[in-house]
């Protein structure tokens, strides 16, 4: 296994954790979902293992995200383009929140879009 590979590796491993943690899923829930071992589920995460196709669509498929997600690090393409948006340390911290201050940072985050968009239009308006 290469260099490339094994940076490949981790970094998906990272992600589906990532993902996993967010749902508040086990390493043991999200392998009997998938009819697999929480042991591959643990390589998984940590790079050791690489699931097939199938395993990483399924994988995607439980845990609500993308394959755009899991390989937007090693694949530039246009479709990717949103995930370079989002800062992995506030997805990470975010995935760490209660349920109530999950929406706390939502309405927080819709209010400051609604005041970015007020103000915006109050300088279109300016120079018109």
């Amino acid at each position: 296994m290469n260099d490339n590979e094994k940076r490949l590796r981790k970094s998906i491993g990272k992600k589906i954790k990532l993902a996993r943690s967010k749902t508040n899923y086990t390493q043991e829930t999200l392998a009997e979902k998938l009819s697999l071992s929480p042991r591959y589920i643990s390589q998984l995460e940590r790079g050791i293992a690489f699931g097939s196709a199938n395993t990483i669509v399924s994988l995607c498929k439980a845990l609500n995200i993308s394959t755009d997600f899991l390989f937007s690090d090693f694949i530039d393409s246009d479709s990717c383009e949103y995930m370079d948006l989002i800062d992995s340390k506030f997805l990470e911290n975010y995935s760490q929140l209660n349920d109530y201050n999950r929406k706390v940072v939502n309405r927080l985050t819709n209010d400051l879009i609604k005041l970015q968009l007020e103000e915006n239009f109050k300088k279109q308006a300016k120079l018109k």
